[in-house]
């Protein structure tokens, strides 16, 4: 009877912690197998105190039935709990599962996706495999074609020897004819070598000639190429009025050229014109020197070139190195040399000029291959006040530029520098008067200096063209001149 009151109390405590928690997941379970092992208990404690009433005849049977209705009940409820338990548990494993079984797809799918990549590397891999064989096996056959060219040319080096050899040896033997009689087998040698040198010199002739023609040829195409640039400046120029500078008010010094060539051509008319394009437009046709008077200025001798279909003021020409452009302030404010050969027309004289209107500066070069080029100018020339500061605009032309743009560049000598950078003197270094900035290797009025010099040149010191960015231009001759942008400005 004590075992059974005790099963019964422990089953009952259980059914109230079914009926009042919720015990979720592992805990469940637990509670659960706790359950099932102590209701067998609880029945059969239940049972012996049933047997035993029976058997001592203590209790009715009415007592004894309403006390096993109630542990029938307290068991029903218990296993309905637990029935509510296990759906619960399995609902929440079902939803367990799902999850598992949708990060098993999403696993799947990336593990696809990671073999899919997989597949195009290993495929680039191949194709860079491939590409890698290719150009190790155009390297060897490059490898292979430049030994063979330098076998070639180690040949042709060995050809030239004997060849030389040859040469030498035929000067030994005309030497030795020269002094003594020659046998008849030497002169049968002779006879042969003599008509070698013919055949070789035949061959030379004709070789000479293909290249004389192949030279015209390219003369021709080149002066064609001039006439269509020198064409297309001349149309530039008639559009360029408004791209100039403004011009400057102050009144120049009147200082009069000094001109040693006696026999020198002028034009001589009733108020001269004011620069060359005005003669060409009266009429003045050909290139020579001439008298201007520019407005507010005294007249003074000038050299007008005409080409492009009208007529330049030339401002500086260099063509022999005769003359030393290593000169004084003075001297370039007022100008030097022969207006035929070379000369500097001076800072006061051109001022006067493009004080009147817009002009154009135009410099053309040429190196000592020949190559001609040129480049063009929109610029602005201040007076004297200003130490003559000119400012430049790129407009066109067929070398790189080499002078700062939209820059004040102060007109410096020797004995007046005006723009002192370190302590270097520019004007003292590059020996000539110019529009120096930043000691620049740009300098056409530096020393003249021709590739045939002994010993190292000093391209410091020389004429060159140097652009920021490419090769240095040694120069043989160089040309400044003028123009107004209207062709017609003076009409």
């Amino acid at each position: 009877t004590q075992n059974g009151h005790t099963a019964k109390t422990v089953g009952r405590k259980s059914l109230c912690i079914l009926t009042n928690q919720r015990v979720p997941g592992a805990e469940t379970m637990k509670v659960i197998l706790v359950f099932l092992f102590i209701a067998p208990l609880a029945l059969s404690a239940r049972a012996e105190k049933d047997y035993s009433s029976f058997d001592s005849a203590a209790s009715p049977e009415t007592k004894s039935r309403f006390a096993m209705l109630d542990d029938v009940r307290i068991l029903a409820n218990g296993l309905l709990q637990l029935g509510h338990g296990l759906k619960d548990f399995v609902h929440k494993t079902k939803g367990q599962m799902n999850d598992i079984f949708q990060k098993l797809y999403i696993f799947d799918r990336s593990f696809y996706e990671l073999s899919l990549q997989t597949s195009e590397i290993k495929e680039e891999e191949e194709q860079l495999r491939q590409t890698t064989a290719r150009l190790q096996i155009n390297n060897e056959e490059i490898k292979n074609l430049s030994q063979e060219m330098n076998s070639k040319i180690e040949d042709l080096i060995q050809n030239k020897i004997q060849l030389q050899e040859k040469v030498w040896g035929l000067e030994d033997k005309v030497t030795k004819l020269a002094i003594i009689q020659p046998s008849v087998q030497e002169t049968k040698e002779i006879s042969s070598l003599k008509a070698f040198v013919e055949q070789q010199d035949n061959h030379i002739k004709q070789l000479l000639r293909i290249v004389e023609d192949q030279h015209a040829q390219l003369d021709r195409q080149h002066n064609q190429i001039m006439e269509l640039e020198d064409k297309l400046n001349h149309i530039q120029l008639q559009e360029l009025a408004e791209n100039s500078f403004a011009e400057e008010q102050t009144e120049p010094e009147a200082i009069s050229f000094p001109v040693r060539n006696a026999t020198a051509v002028t034009y001589q008319s009733e108020g001269a014109a004011p620069d060359c394009t005005t003669l060409y437009n009266s009429g003045v046709r050909s290139s020579g020197v001439y008298t201007i008077k520019p407005n507010g200025s005294e007249s003074f001798d000038v050299y007008c070139e005409t080409k492009f279909g009208s007529s330049w003021t030339v401002i500086q020409k260099r063509v022999d190195g005769s003359l030393d452009f290593n000169q004084t302030w003075d001297a370039y404010t007022n100008g030097f040399g022969d207006l035929n050969e070379e000369f500097w027309l001076g800072l006061n004289k051109t001022y006067s000029i493009t004080k009147q209107g817009d002009y154009i500066l135009r410099i053309e070069l040429q190196d000592w291959k020949d190559n001609k080029r040129y480049i063009d100018y929109a610029f602005r020339l201040g007076g004297p006040e200003t130490d003559y500061t000119l400012q430049l605009s790129r407009i066109s032309g067929s070398i790189p530029n080499a002078l700062p743009e939209q820059t004040e560049l102060r007109f410096s000598t020797a004995d007046r520098n005006m723009d002192i950078i370190n302590d270097f003197n520019c004007p003292e270094n590059y020996l000539g008067g110019w529009w120096h900035s930043e000691c620049e290797e740009t300098n056409l009025n530096g020393k003249y200096v021709t590739p045939k010099s002994k010993g190292r040149l000093d391209r410091g010191k020389g004429l060159y063209w140097k652009p920021k960015k490419g090769r240095y231009y040694l120069l043989k001759s160089t040309k400044i001149m003028i123009h107004p942008t209207d062709l017609k400005s003076f009409d």
